[in-house]
C-alpha cells in the first residue's frame, strides 16, 4: 500500500486523520509519503519523505540520489524547525480554523450557485455533482466552468484509470483567499442548473 497523507493536519469537524500504516496488520505493508508543503503553504519547497519498513523503500533510496539533488538545506531545516514548534504554539488549530471558515465560505458560494457540495472532513476540496447542469461529464462541466464562466474546477475523472467508471463530480479547491472565493461567487452567477 503507497498512500499519500500530505493533508493530514488539515481535518475538520473533530475529524482525526488515521495514518493506514497504524491500522492492525498495515505497517509492514505501506510505504507513507508526507510532506509539509500543504501544511505550511510551501509546496515550492518540494521537502518531503517516505516513511516504511526498509524492504519496501528499497526502489525510494534506489532513486533517492535522482528525485532530491534539488532540496534546498535551509528548508529542510526551516521544516524541521517547524514541525517542533508546531506542535506546541497552536499552529494546527489556527490552521484548521482558517481552512474550515474558508471550506464554509466556499460551501455558501457553491450552494449560491445551484451546486450542491459534499462536507469535506480532510485535505481543502469540495466535491460538487454536476449532473443537473445537463453536461455529459464532468470534464465538460468544468471546461465550460473555466471556458464561460472564469471558474477553475477539476473533473474528478482524471483521477481514474478508466473515466467512464468515474462520478460525474468536480473538485473545487477552497485554500485560496476570501477575495477569490469572492470573485468566483460573482463568476457563478453565470451558472444555470437545468431544472
Amino acid at each position: 500500500m503507497i498512500t499519500d497523507e500530505v493533508y493530514s493536519e488539515i481535518t475538520f469537524d473533530g475529524a482525526a486523520h488515521i495514518p493506514i500504516a497504524t491500522l492492525p496488520g498495515m505497517r509492514d505493508k505501506t510505504i507513507t509519503i508526507d510532506s509539509m508543503g500543504k501544511t505550511f503553504s510551501v509546496t515550492g519547497w518540494k521537502v518531503g519523505w517516505s516513511i516504511a519498513p526498509e524492504r519496501l523503500t528499497l526502489a525510494i533510496r534506489a532513486v533517492h540520489q535522482f528525485v532530491t539533488f534539488t532540496s534546498s538545506v535551509p528548508f529542510q531545516e526551516a521544516l524541521a524547525e517547524g514541525l517542533t514548534l508546531a506542535e506546541t504554539n497552536g499552529y494546527y488549530a489556527e490552521l484548521r480554523a482558517a481552512y474550515t471558515a474558508r471550506r464554509d465560505r466556499l460551501t455558501a458560494v457553491l450552494r449560491g450557485a445551484g451546486l450542491a457540495p459534499m462536507r469535506a472532513q480532510g485535505a481543502y476540496f469540495l466535491l460538487t455533482d454536476t449532473t443537473a447542469f445537463g453536461f455529459p461529464d464532468d470534464v465538460a462541466f468544468c471546461r465550460h466552468l473555466c471556458t464561460e464562466v472564469g471558474v477553475a474546477a477539476i473533473p474528478t475523472s482524471v483521477f481514474y484509470a478508466d473515466p467512464k467508471l468515474a462520478p460525474p463530480l468536480a473538485r473545487f479547491c477552497f485554500a485560496k483567499r476570501d477575495e477569490t472565493i469572492d470573485a468566483a461567487a460573482t463568476r457563478l452567477r453565470k451558472l444555470r442548473p437545468l431544472h
